[in-house]
């Protein structure tokens, strides 16, 4: 198993933090690998809530169906399922002076031949787990920014 984490503080909120990151439609956002994730039914974004993803990893592209598994004030769970991987991502927020730390943890295991490559594999991930962290405290530092202008209203 491949286990790859980050912690960073950004300047939103937590609210802010968790209500953009419930929606895994945003991923493309702020994933480096993410090239669409699109939700796949209707209504308010609950525990089951799923989302196709399509991701371009190594070169290689993969679909996975995610599944929001636990949302909370300070927590979500994303579980995340395909023939090649099971990946469980977990996302933790505690407010500190001046905004949020994020933890983003993610549990990734391989299955069949590329279940082989995990040694490998391991090195790209803990860079593609410095890509997320930098894009992810980019855009969470941008709706802090978008939501203090006079008048805005923040779209998340």
């Amino acid at each position: 198993m491949t286990v790859v984490v980050r912690a960073f503080v950004v300047t939103a909120a937590p609210e802010t933090v968790i209500d953009y990151l419930k929606d895994l439609g945003h991923a493309p956002e702020w994933h480096p690998a993410t090239q669409h994730a699109t939700r796949t039914g209707l209504g308010p974004i609950v525990v089951g809530t799923t989302w196709h993803n399509v991701s371009k990893v190594f070169g290689v592209t993969t679909e996975l169906t995610y599944c929001l598994a636990a949302a909370e004030s300070d927590r979500l769970v994303f579980i995340a399922r395909n023939e090649g991987a099971a990946l469980t991502d977990t996302i933790t927020v505690r407010p500190v002076d001046g905004g949020t730390e994020v933890t983003y943890h993610v549990d990734l295991e391989m299955h069949g031949l590329a279940k082989l490559a995990t040694p490998v594999l391991r090195i790209e991930f803990e860079k593609l787990g410095d890509a997320v962290a930098t894009r992810l405290t980019g855009v969470l530092n941008r709706l802090t920014r978008f939501s203090e202008e006079p008048g805005s209203k923040m779209d998340v």
